[in-house]
């Protein structure tokens, strides 16, 4: 295969066996709208006895982007990978299972979005087919750039990710030769010294799937003996590349979780009792005294920290009671004592067990299960009203006491709490045995930002917003969010108004807005932050509906501000377009944005002024719908502009893309039935 420049991504596929599911595997990478001239694929034959190579071969004759390779069986995936690596020239590496498939315009978007925002690590969302578990907490939202500290990246350490083949390169990384958990060092590695982190959650990635013949890897190899090797190879990356302290406790506590107290309790018992005593229980003691540090045992929840402490006091048979008995003892109900919530395991309280409360306490993990239902302005002033429903799991439906709590974000100023009137028709049951039921409360809130904070009006800046629930006695705070969506998918908050006069020194307006988790915060923007003009309308032109029409109107204070003169759509990349902003002779302003000019991407709308530094974020309306059209220079393809969460400045984000034929007839048939 011959090639003037290297390509931008090499897709790796260590194959073992791998028939049937081996064709869709690599048909999905030939197809991808990448394009063959951008990819090359390399795949891996580790020694397969059922055809797997014959097939490879034949695959390579129709594309010559398909490098195949023979191996001996080196009894991994991570053989295969490395010979994968050792060969790869793209400036992107793609790791695909051979038993899994990819999305046709999967890789196309893992790169822009690696290009766009300058990330080492994309992750796609991933799918399950035939029921096989896959990660979904990081998949709520697309993130254009983040770390393993501000999302669930970590959470999932599978290798099945665009990775940035520089950052491969320059750690050295490459699969140790186990046979289960060999990727987690790896990725982990790759996740600790990236520089910054991408999530495509807005489109199909990668579909995980589970082999026919039921022969996968991680089905084959689960046992301890498979496991042990990687496990200690993981905690031993975290350790060399993160200094102790809180950063290290929050990424050790994944590694403690899941390859510490999950295999011990689920694999543990099946072992001889000789090979769990004195082969495993041995190494999983040592890990829980180098790596569970007091800071990481309190972020467990109280069947970890159970664990945890049993194998720090070197007590292997009440261990192996635990683990025995682990599906049993979930079950077991709570005992609410002095404002904290108790787990009520067989050895809570046991003298003879002396174990801590701690390792039962359940308080701060009990979940609140609220929506916030509604939120609007109430008669001309500035009083927000909100509406929604709670209650804290096992105790019941919240209570009265309860109330609201306005936390000014980036700021040392004190929280702001704000009463609820809670429905008092609603009661959870068992008071005092933590058994109440999931019978919920209805709450309001009025929010006077005039004399919200202690009779004056609240400050400038942007607040979040929490709930504090009270049950029997037990409070938690958490962040208030509205679970659902308006019927065109998003979240749609109350208009920004203008705060009568006399609520403060001089005119100000409050923005409510939902972050694309659907968290609820206000921004409230001083008299002498009010910009020249204001955004009165954006809609698509009737006669010309690929135009998007942005209107504005100089405010108050636009004799003392330069004079927005552009429509100004960006991308992260530094493309731009702009459109003028045209003055009517009753000062009403007005821009064109045709969108059929923009090449695919995200485009952030700001209106500028001549002042370069002067701009004002274009709010995107609640009813704003997108719009398609065909390209004739692309075949006739259609395209399509739609609206997103705002970005970080709150302006309307535009996606620019293809549509994707597929899917549009999927929902279409959907819609016919």
């Amino acid at each position: 295969m011959s090639r003037t420049n290297p390509p931008r991504v090499s897709v790796i596929i260590p194959a073992y066996n791998s028939m049937p599911e081996l064709t869709k595997c690599v048909t999905s990478a030939m197809e991808q709208t990448l394009g063959l001239d951008q990819l090359e694929i390399i795949a891996v034959d580790d020694g397969s006895t059922d055809g797997t190579g014959a097939e490879l071969d034949r695959l390579a004759r129709t594309c010559p982007s398909l490098r195949v390779v023979h191996q001996a069986n080196s009894q991994g995936a991570g053989g295969p990978r490395n010979t994968g690596l050792d060969l790869a020239r793209g400036d992107y590496v793609f790791f695909l299972d051979s038993d899994d498939y990819l999305g046709p315009d999967a890789l196309r978007r893992m790169v822009a979005m690696a290009d766009e925002n300058r990330t080492d690590v994309v992750l796609g969302k991933m799918v399950s087919v035939g029921g096989r578990a896959v990660p979904t907490a990081v998949f709520s939202h697309n993130q254009p750039r983040t770390d393993i500290f501000s999302s669930h990246a970590y959470r999932t350490l599978g290798c099945w990710k665009l990775f940035r083949r520089s950052l491969i390169e320059r750690l050295g990384l490459r699969f140790p030769p186990y046979r289960n958990c060999e990727d987690k060092p790896f990725t982990a590695a790759a996740f600790l010294n990236a520089d910054g982190i991408s999530v495509v959650a807005d489109y199909d990635c990668y579909y995980s799937r589970d082999r026919r013949n039921g022969n996968n890897l991680t089905r084959t190899a689960a046992g301890l003996d498979h496991r042990m090797d990687g496990t200690r190879l993981c905690f031993e990356t975290v350790a060399r590349h993160l200094e102790p302290g809180p950063r290290r406790d929050r990424i050790m506590r994944r590694h403690v979780e899941w390859e510490l107290c999950g295999p011990l309790r689920a694999l543990l018992p099946r072992e001889s009792e000789q090979r769990a005593r004195e082969h495993f229980y041995p190494q999983f003691r040592q890990w829980a005294l180098d790596h569970a540090t007091d800071g990481v045992f309190q972020l467990l929840a109280p069947p970890d920290r159970l664990i945890v402490h049993l194998l720090r006091a070197d007590r292997y048979d009440d261990l192996m009671t635990v683990a025995r008995n682990a599906k049993e003892d979930a079950a077991r109900g709570h005992l609410v004592d002095k404002g904290r919530v108790y787990w009520l395991h067989p050895f809570f309280r046991d003298p003879a067990r002396a174990v801590p409360d701690a390792c039962f306490d359940v308080t701060d993990r009990l979940p609140v299960r609220h929506d916030l239902t509604a939120a609007a302005w109430t008669g001309d002033g500035g009083v927000l009203r909100l509406t929604g429903h709670a209650h804290i799991e096992t105790l019941g439906a919240m209570e009265p006491g309860s109330g609201l709590v306005l936390r000014a974000r980036g700021s040392a100023h004190p929280d702001v709490r704000v009463p609820v009137t809670v429905d008092a028709t609603a009661r959870p049951s068992g008071p005092g045995t933590g058994t109440g039921s999931d019978e919920t409360a209805r709450f309001t809130a009025d929010i006077d930002l005039g004399r919200a904070d202690a009779g004056t009006p609240l400050a400038e800046g942007v607040w979040n917003l929490f709930l504090d629930a009270r049950a029997q006695g037990v409070g938690r705070t958490v962040r208030l969010r509205r679970a659902g969506t308006d019927p065109d998918g998003r979240r749609t908050a109350p208009p920004e108004r203008r705060l009568p006069p006399g609520s403060r020194p001089g005119p100000a307006t409050a923005r409510p807005f939902f972050t694309p988790n659907g968290d609820f915060s206000l921004e409230i923007r001083r008299a002498e932050d009010e910009p020249a003009c204001r955004v009165t309308a954006v809609a698509w032109d009737p006669l010309t509906p690929r135009t998007l029409l942005v209107s504005a109107h100089p405010t108050e204070s636009a004799a003392r501000h330069a004079e927005f003169t552009t429509l100004r759509a960006e991308r992260k990349t530094g493309a731009v377009r702009e459109v003028p902003l045209l003055r009517a002779p009753d000062g009403a302003l007005t821009a064109r944005l045709d969108v059929t000019g923009l090449p695919p991407g995200q485009w952030s709308l700001t209106l500028r002024a001549d002042d370069p530094g002067t701009r004002l974020p274009v709010p995107p309306p609640g009813d704003l719908a997108g719009t398609r059209w065909f390209r004739a220079s692309r075949l006739g393809r259609p395209y399509y502009a739609k609206p997103l969460p705002p970005g970080r400045q709150g302006a309307l984000v535009l996606r620019v893309a293809p549509v994707r034929l597929t899917a549009a007839l999927r929902r279409r048939l959907a819609r016919g039935r």
